[in-house]
């Protein structure tokens, strides 16, 4: 019986992490880069926790610069399912914020309620006088984590553009052809894979079986020779 995911089954170490990161488009050092396609909304998980559970502010900087710019294709119904299903109270205040950062795309509603509380501080001690000094960082005002301005790089440069992303992001290209669903997941991994069972398809990118047979359907008959 087909049961559907909804978070992968294995964390990254700090190796693959980096190589994951480097093929969604952040700019880090990796013999692998750009050599993988990982899936965009696990990685930006993995890489919310690295840098919420471990302070890792390097990594923060490069989600919320790459997030800026890639975000009208991530598939925000996978993100917000991952974000909720969470225990981690600073990772979804995170995404929260984030969320009412982009409060203009409607698909992120959901995401950004995923926190309800108190704003949490991003560097704890010290943060009340970094924001009296230098204020704070304009993408997170009014949401719920307080962020001193100055504290995480903004560097357009640190994230490859949409562009280039798309041309050795499989799945992303898909994505900017025909929106961030998991419908365009599944064309990807077709188009790479096309023997693939609907049923693997739908695990692998974490879609329903019917979307999966459905695109596959499709795929199909564009297959066949007329």
């Amino acid at each position: 019986m087909f049961s559907r995911a909804v978070a992968p089954n294995v964390i990254p170490d700090a190796s693959s992490l980096t190589a994951a990161l480097a093929g969604i488009g952040m700019n880090l050092t990796s013999s692998s880069k750009l050599r993988q396609e990982p899936n965009i909304e696990d990685t930006l998980l993995f890489a919310s926790a690295e840098a919420m559970e471990k302070s890792e502010l390097r990594v923060l900087a490069l989600l919320v610069t790459w997030f800026g710019v890639h975000f009208p294709w991530v598939n925000a119904d996978r993100l917000t399912r991952l974000v909720l299903a969470h225990p981690s109270t600073r990772i979804r205040a995170l995404w929260s914020a984030l969320a009412r950062w982009k409060r203009s795309d409607r698909r992120f509603t959901r995401l950004a309620k995923a926190y309800k509380g108190q704003r949490i501080d991003l560097v704890g001690t010290g943060s009340d006088f970094l924001i009296r000094r230098d204020g704070e960082d304009p993408r997170f005002e009014n949401t719920p984590l307080r962020v001193a301005r100055n504290v995480l790089r903004d560097r357009a440069h640190d994230v490859l553009p949409p562009r280039q992303l798309a041309v050795h992001h499989y799945a992303y290209r898909y994505r900017v052809l025909i929106g961030p669903s998991y419908r365009a997941d599944m064309w990807a991994a077709l188009d790479r894979e096309p023997t693939v069972s609907a049923a693997e398809l739908a695990r692998r990118t974490y879609g329903s079986f019917a979307t999966a047979w459905h695109v596959k359907r499709a795929f199909g008959l564009l297959q066949k020779n007329p």
